[in-house]
């Protein structure tokens, strides 16, 4: 039995082939947030644990059952891997001060984590990228989050992903509703399932939108919430789905939608793909408006949504989209003395150039080298033998096109490079 160590479970090594794939995704995503005036904000991945706690929600699962928490021995403190990345944005607002001028467009991107049991689409860590508008309290903003979700789907190609929209009104509508609620609740828990059961005494709108055909049953029965709301949660919710209408963008209105975090309000919605079987939330967001105040901030307006990379690579996979890995566009090939330090200076020319070029290391004859050059992907393979050396040239091969290899002189290479490359 092999004693190698292991990753931890639930914790992936992301290899190149789909690490090129991220960083193509990455960059596609920041071009996009930076068209719509939004601007990157990082936070640390360890925060003291109150902070989810008290944004989060303490009857959660993700604060009950799935954060890493431990105990700082050097400060006694607790402290938590962050499960998520709104929380720490309010917080960084509130603790510097960011909204004292005016509202603020935010967005980030890396890894969270929750300890949850490993299945495909949902890992123990695993990254996000999202966006934070903090200081817009009304529904235009919450169209604008939905509306460049529906453009950046267009822009990768993704087809199939629908949108499920509620509103949940505010916490005093939301309160009046929650006791009609576990009255019903109350009265079919012999149907209820264990979790729903948990629930109902500690966070029972979470019973709605419950995946168990025997809960979904009683759900089906209850009193709607959407009844219990006034006239500024129900203008505000016909104002989204107008603005909604007016961009082209469709959607469900899913009343049982309700999110896992207890800091929302108002609009919640989620972007959802039948090709990824049991986890097919791709992205999901709402309104926070609560939220600064929870954390001992004024009170500001929030609303924002995370996108899983994760999810969204599996789907880009399925798809056949994503950018080409770069390929080198030389590969460096060098034989017999004194050539290797040729070699070494022409590739720094011409990466200094803005080419990509591969010195070949780990020694091999000549022919050897030349398989190497072709099975990286390069263009061309530069060779600096002793012949060449002694002439002060080198010899260009192309190695994707059928083109007749030249020796040209070594002084000014790096300038003719990319004519070369053209095969000019």
């Amino acid at each position: 039995m092999s004693d190698a160590i292991q990753a931890v479970r639930g914790m992936n090594d992301v290899l190149p082939d789909e690490a090129e794939l991220r960083l193509w995704l990455e960059g596609v995503v920041a071009a996009w947030f930076a068209r719509y005036g939004y601007r990157p904000i990082r936070t640390p991945l360890l925060e003291h644990t109150g902070l989810f706690r008290r944004a989060i929600g303490e009857s959660t699962d993700i604060v009950e059952k799935e954060m890493y928490t431990f105990t700082d021995a050097l400060n006694d403190e607790s402290l938590t891997l962050r499960p998520e990345a709104t929380a720490s944005t309010v917080r960084a607002a509130i603790e510097h001060s960011l909204v004292y001028d005016g509202p603020k467009r935010l967005w980030y991107e890396g890894p969270m984590y929750r300890h949850e049991r490993p299945q495909k689409g949902r890992y123990r860590e695993f990254y996000q990228f999202g966006a934070e508008a903090l200081g817009y309290p009304g529904p235009d903003v919450d169209a604008e989050l939905i509306v460049m979700c529906a453009a950046l789907w267009k822009e990768l190609g993704l087809e199939g992903i629908r949108l499920e929209l509620n509103t949940i009104g505010s916490p005093q509508e939301r309160a009046r509703y929650r006791a009609d609620l576990v009255r019903h609740l109350q009265a079919h828990e012999t149907q209820l399932d264990g979790d729903a059961r948990r629930r109902l005494h500690t966070n029972p709108l979470r019973v709605l939108d419950s995946k168990n055909p025997l809960v979904q049953a009683v759900v089906a029965k209850a009193p709607s919430l959407h009844r219990y709301l006034g006239e500024e949660s129900q203008a505000h919710f016909a104002g989204l789905q107008q603005l909604l209408a007016a961009a082209g963008v469709s959607y469900q209105v899913n009343p049982n939608l309700v999110r896992g975090l207890d800091y929302y309000n108002l609009t919640v919605f989620e972007w959802i793909s039948d090709r990824l079987g049991a986890q097919g939330t791709v992205c999901g967001g709402g309104r926070y408006d609560g939220l600064f105040a929870q954390l001992g901030g004024k009170a500001t307006a929030g609303v924002g949504f995370a996108a899983g990379v994760e999810r969204l690579v599996a789907l880009l996979r399925e798809a056949g989209r994503g950018g080409a890995a770069r390929r080198p566009d030389g590969y460096l090939v060098f034989q017999g003395e004194g050539t290797l330090a040729s070699a070494f200076a022409l590739g720094e020319e011409l990466r200094a150039a803005g080419h990509a070029v591969v010195l070949h290391a780990g020694g091999g004859s000549f022919k050897s080298q030349m398989r190497k050059a072709d099975a990286s992907g390069a263009q061309l393979a530069l060779i600096i033998g002793e012949d060449e050396l002694k002439a002060a040239a080198v010899t260009v091969k192309p190695l994707r096109e059928t083109r007749e290899q030249q020796r040209v002189p070594r002084a000014g290479l790096a300038a003719r490079f990319a004519d070369l490359l053209k095969g000019t």
